[in-house]
C-alpha cells in the first residue's frame, strides 16, 4: 500500500536486543540509578556484539532467564545481512525498588538495500542484583510492530534486485517471489524516472496473523490483501526504509499474472516514496502504482476494472474521484476494488490524454505541495492545464467510454 506506507510502515519474548548494565565499581554496596548515558553506552556495546556476530558478548549482557530466547534470536538473525544496528535511549524511569524502565528506539539497516534504517520503539526493564544492572525484559512499545525474526527461523533468498526474507516458507516459494520482484524493479524504472535504490526487500511471514503482527494491526484488516508496503510519507530521503510484506495466504491463490502485478504495484510504492507525501491523495498513489503494474500488459480496462465496470453498466457512475476512507481495509471488498480501479483509470486517463511524462510530473507536483488542501487543484492547473471539475467530468466520460460495454 501507499501508506506508508512508509513509511514504512510495533514481551519477555520481545526483541531481546538489550544488555547488562554495570555501574560503579564492584566494591560499591549498591549501584546508583543508571543514567540515560550509561544505558546508551551499554546498548551501543550490545548492538556492536550482534553486528560482529559475537554470541558470547551478546548473551553475557542478559539476565540468565532471557538467554535461551536470546540465543534463538541470535541464530535467526544470522540470515539477515545487517549493515547497521543501533539504539537511541529516549527516557529512563525509576519504576520502584531496584528496577528501572528505559524507553529506546531500535533502528536497523539491511546492507545494500536500506538508505536509512527501519525504526521501532522498545521498552526495557533493568533490575539490580549484587551491584550490577541486568535487562530482565525487552518488549515492543505500544503500537510498535514485531520484527520478522521474532516470528521464527528466517530464510533468505537474494535476487538480482531483491532480498526476500521468509518464515515458514519453502525455498521454492521464496525464489519465485524473488524472481517476480526482480522483474518488477526494471518495470518500475521504465515507467518512473525518479531516483531510488532500484532494489526491494520483501518479507514473507508464515500467516496472515503473523503479517498483522509485522504491521502492528489486526489480521482481519489484511486477509484479502496480497501485499502491503510499509513506509513513511513525507519523510524525504532519510525516511525509514520500506518493506514489502506479502500475505502468504492471499498471494498463494493468485496466478502468475496476479503475483507479478502485486509485486510491481508494491515496488512502485517503494520507488515513489520520497515523492509521496501527506499532500498526495490515496487515489493518486494507488492509481499510479496500478498504472505502472498494468502498463504494457495488454489488459483491457474491463479486465482490469471489473467491479467498476459492473457499476458503470448498472448506471452507477461515480460522482467524484475516490476519497481516502474508501481505501480502508476490512470493509466492503467490492467498494474497495472500485476505489482502486477508479484511481487507476484516473492515472490511465492522464497518461492517455496528456502523456506519461505529464502523469509523473503531476504526481511530483501534488507531492511537493505543502499540504493536502489545494495540492491536486494546483497541479491540475499548472501541469495539465485543467480544473478539478473538468478533470472529474473527463474521468467520468472515460469510464463510460471504456467500461460502458463488455469489451473483455
Amino acid at each position: 500500500m501507499a501508506g506508508q506506507g512508509g513509511g514504512a510502515a510495533r514481551g519477555a519474548t520481545g526483541c531481546l536486543l538489550a544488555a547488562l548494565l554495570a555501574v560503579g565499581g564492584c566494591t560499591a554496596p549498591a549501584p546508583a540509578d543508571p543514567s540515560p548515558r550509561e544505558i546508551q553506552s551499554l546498548l551501543d556495546r550490545h548492538a556492536r556484539a550482534l553486528l560482529d556476530r559475537d554470541e558470547a558478548g551478546y548473551l553475557a549482557a542478559l539476565d540468565p532467564s532471557l538467554v535461551p530466547a536470546a540465543r534463538a534470536q541470535f541464530d535467526r538473525l544470522a540470515e539477515v545481512p545487517l549493515g547497521g544496528l543501533s539504539y537511541r535511549v529516549t527516557d529512563v524511569d525509576r519504576t520502584g525498588g531496584d528496577t528501572v524502565t528505559a524507553e529506546a528506539e531500535l533502528g536497523y539497516r539491511i546492507e545494500g538495500y536500506d538508505p536509512a534504517p527501519v525504526t521501532t520503539g522498545r521498552i526495557l526493564d533493568l533490575t539490580e542484583r549484587d551491584g550490577r544492572w541486568y535487562v530482565t525484559r525487552d518488549r515492543a512499545a505500544e503500537g510498535a510492530p514485531q520484527q520478522l525474526w521474532q516470528q521464527g527461523d528466517v530464510d533468505a533468498v537474494t535476487g538480482r534486485r531483491s532480498l526476500v526474507l521468509g518464515v515458514g516458507q519453502s525455498d521454492e516459494r521464496l525464489r519465485e517471489i524473488a524472481a517476480a520482484a526482480d522483474r518488477a524493479v526494471p518495470a518500475v524504472g521504465d515507467a518512473w524516472d525518479g531516483t531510488w535504490a532500484g532494489r526491494v526487500v520483501v518479507l514473507v511471514p508464515a500467516s496472515v496473523e503473523a503479517m498483522g503482527r509485522l504491521l502492528g494491526g489486526p489480521a482481519a484488516s489484511y486477509r484479502g490483501i496480497a501485499a502491503v508496503t510499509t513506509g513513511e510519507t513525507g519523510g524525504g530521503p532519510q525516511a525509514p526504509a520500506d518493506r514489502v510484506i506479502v500475505n502468504p495466504e492471499a498471494y498463494a491463490v493468485l496466478g502468475a499474472f496476479g503475483r507479478q502485478l502485486v509485486l510491481t504495484h508494491e515496488a512502485t510504492h517503494v520507488a515513489t516514496r520520497v515523492q509521496t507525501t501527506r499532500a498526495t491523495p490515496i487515489w493518486l498513489s494507488e492509481g499510479l502504482a496500478d498504472w505502472v503494474a498494468y502498463r504494457g500488459t495488454g489488459r483491457s480496462a474491463v479486465q482490469a476494472a471489473p467491479e467498476l465496470a459492473r457499476a458503470v453498466r448498472a448506471g452507477e457512475l461515480p460522482a467524484r474521484l475516490p476519497e481516502d476512507p474508501e481505501f480502508g481495509f476490512g470493509g466492503d471488498a467490492e467498494a474497495l476494488a472500485r476505489a482502486y480501479e477508479g484511481g487507476w483509470l484516473a492515472c490511465e486517463l492522464i497518461a492517455d490524454r496528456w502523456g506519461e511524462e505529464k502523469l509523473t510530473a503531476f504526481y511530483r507536483a501534488v507531492g511537493a505541495h505543502p499540504g493536502r488542501a489545494g495540492a491536486v487543484e494546483k497541479a491540475l492547473h499548472e501541469v495539465l492545464g485543467t480544473t478539478p471539475e473538468d478533470f472529474t467530468a473527463d474521468w467520468q466520460a472515460y469510464l463510460r467510454e471504456l467500461l460502458g460495454q463488455d469489451t473483455a
